[in-house]
Formats: structure tokens, C-alpha cells, sequence
């Protein structure tokens, strides 16, 4: 395969005589896919870019989009997952009349004052402000926080069965996801996660406001219910909040059975990533709104109450050109979250048993 080359600052392969990945010389140095296969672990990261090798081991710890996004692709060809803007354009290109018809819709919005922010309108429509493996992926909450925990529809379920890795009885997930996910992921998870980041960052400031409130917390409500009554509201709290956030993100990502495809435009990819709940006035209530997620995706600035007047836009432009622009009732979201949750651990167990 193609040269190698030692990751610099500017994200570059070191040129001419420089280092390669193993020490080698950059530039002329030749890898086999064997070699690059074999960095592929969390301390010695390559990857393959326009026939060019990376090592990203360092690098990839200032990711724009996190150390688990870039490391997804370690040992792997990752060249469609960089591409350019200038290359997606030209991508877009091939598909004029769609493209056209977005831009009309984005003008439309425009006039009716829909978006928060008329000055960033590609940020709006496409995202093109996250990095590309970002954009490539769907990532949901269980894969960021309970990544060994669950396991989620995506090849990662594969693997770990196939190399005998066995954490938990993920051919149970879909019964323990009622005692770990809902009640845990928002009062434990979520506060383990973010404290452990504001450390291992040295993020002072966040850690001096997030310890405040806390403390704010209890001095208002220490003297009508005292130490542990203070306690068992924060958590009976965070409790009701967990299991609402839980069901309300996942049931329009969890059951969708993706984790990246390199054939397909960026927006066709969110339109098979997530999927809407049925509008109605308690759906509305009940979900904040988030049950538009496709024009979530598609929109990320526009305020959420404007999502039911641009959703039947982007459900006949999904229709003119064929792609598919999904919606379930609350019920079958719900449903459908164990439903996946049993479909990946019997697929684990699959493996793990005959693979």
C-alpha cells in the first residue's frame, strides 16, 4: 500500500526522510494492511488516509470529535471518513436537484424566521461544523456511557463475540436495561462521566461551578428537609429524569440498525439513523419536541417548537427522491428499544457461541 509517514501537529504524514509510524523512514515507506492491523489498540493507533499511513496514537487524544470517534477507524482505510468539504460538495454535486431543492427549503425557512441563527445556514442544514467520522456514525447515549455495559446494533457487537468478550450477559441486556439504563444513566453514569472529564481535563472552572451547585442545592433545601431528606430529593429527581431522557433519545436511535456506511451522502445517513415519533399534543409535551429527530439532525440550531412546520417539507422532498423518512408511534419507540437491545444480544450470543 501506499507510503507512510509519522502523524505531525498540522495532521499531516512527515515528508521525505522523515519517521515513519514504526520508526521507518516517511515517505518511501511501504506497509502491508497486516502491519497496519496490528495498531489498532487504544495506546497505538494507525490509520490509512489516500494510501498515506498515520499514526494518530497521540493525536487522536485532541480529536475535535473525541478519542472513541477517530479510534473507531484505527487499523481501518479511513478515507472516506476524512473527506474534505470540497469533496463533499462535489458529492453533493452529483445530486444537483436534491441539493437545490435543500437550499430552497433553507431560503423558505429563512423568510419565515424559523432558524435561530440566519448567518450559519450550511451549520444548519448539513452540520458540516462536526468532524467527519462524526458525521458518520450513529452514536447513541449507551455507546458513550455503557459501551461495555449494552451493546448496542452495530459491528462492535460482532466482535466482541467473536473474540470471546463477555463483560456482561449481553444475551440479557434487553431484561437488565430496566435496572442499569433508565434508573442509573442520568444520577450515576452521567455524574461519573462528567466529573471524571473535568478532571483528567483539569477543567477548574467547570468542576468550582458543577461542586457550587451542589452546595447551592443544599442550602436552599437543607433547612425544610435536612441532610439525607435533601438527599432523597435530588435523587428521586434525577431518577424520574433519567428514565425520561433514556427513552426519549433512544427510541429514535437505539433501534436503528447502522454504524457507518461509506456508499451514502451525509444526509441520507441521518435519515436512516434516527427516526420520528407521531406528533400529537402529548408527544409534543411529553418528548420537548424531540420527537421531530430527523429535523433535529438536519437542524440543529432551529429552535425546537419550529420543527412541526419544516417536517412536512423534508417529508415530501424524502419522498420525491426516495429516501426513507421513518415514523413510529410512542409506543413502538418504546418497544422497540428492548426489542433491539434482545435482537444484538442474541446476534452476540451467535457469536460468541459458533464464530
Amino acid at each position: 500500500m501506499g507510503g507512510g509517514g509519522q502523524q505531525t501537529e498540522s495532521g499531516e504524514p512527515a515528508k521525505g526522510g522523515g519517521v515513519g509510524p514504526d520508526g521507518g523512514l516517511g515517505g518511501s515507506a511501504v506497509y502491508t494492511w497486516e502491519e497496519v492491523q496490528r495498531h489498532s489498540h487504544r495506546g497505538d493507533q494507525w490509520l490509512v488516509i489516500d494510501r498515506k499511513v498515520y499514526n494518530i496514537t497521540q493525536w487522536a487524544k485532541r480529536h475535535p470529535g473525541g478519542i472513541r470517534v477517530i479510534s473507531h477507524f484505527a487499523g481501518e482505510d479511513a478515507t472516506v471518513s476524512s473527506l474534505t468539504m470540497e469533496v463533499v460538495d462535489e458529492m453533493f454535486c452529483a445530486i444537483p436537484r436534491l441539493l437545490k431543492i435543500f437550499n430552497a427549503i433553507q431560503h423558505s425557512f429563512h423568510g419565515l424566521q424559523l432558524l435561530l441563527n440566519a448567518s450559519k445556514p450550511k451549520c444548519m442544514l448539513f452540520n458540516r461544523s462536526l468532524p467527519a467520522p462524526a458525521r458518520l456514525t450513529n452514536i447513541t447515549t449507551l455507546d458513550v456511557l455503557l459501551c461495555k455495559i449494552h451493546l448496542t446494533p452495530c459491528l462492535c457487537l460482532l466482535q466482541y463475540g467473536i473474540k470471546k468478550l463477555k463483560y456482561m450477559p449481553y444475551h440479557h441486556q434487553h431484561q437488565y436495561f430496566f435496572l442499569i439504563g433508565p434508573p442509573l444513566i442520568v444520577p450515576v453514569f452521567f455524574n461519573i462521566q462528567i466529573f471524571r472529564t473535568m478532571f483528567s481535563q483539569r477543567d477548574w472552572v467547570d468542576l468550582a461551578w458543577s461542586i457550587s451547585f451542589y452546595l447551592r442545592f443544599f442550602c436552599c433545601y437543607y433547612p425544610f428537609f435536612g441532610f439525607f431528606g435533601s438527599i432523597a430529593l435530588i435523587s428521586f429527581v434525577r431518577f424520574l429524569e433519567s428514565h425520561w431522557f433514556v427513552w426519549v433519545t433512544q427510541m429514535s436511535h437505539l433501534p436503528m440498525e447502522m454504524d457507518h456506511e461509506r456508499h451514502q451522502d451525509w444526509l441520507t445517513m441521518q435519515l436512516s439513523a434516527t427516526c420520528n415519533i407521531e406528533q400529537s399534543t402529548f408527544n409534543d409535551w411529553f418528548s420537548g419536541h424531540l420527537n421531530f429527530q430527523i429535523e433535529h439532525h438536519l437542524f440543529p440550531t432551529m429552535p425546537r417548537h419550529n420543527y412541526h412546520l419544516v417536517a412536512p417539507l423534508v417529508r415530501t422532498l424524502c419522498e420525491k427522491h426516495g429516501v426513507p423518512y421513518q415514523v413510529k408511534t410512542l409506543q413502538k419507540g418504546m418497544t422497540d428499544v428492548v426489542r433491539s437491545l434482545k435482537k444484538s444480544g442474541d446476534l452476540w450470543l451467535d457469536a460468541y457461541l459458533h464464530k
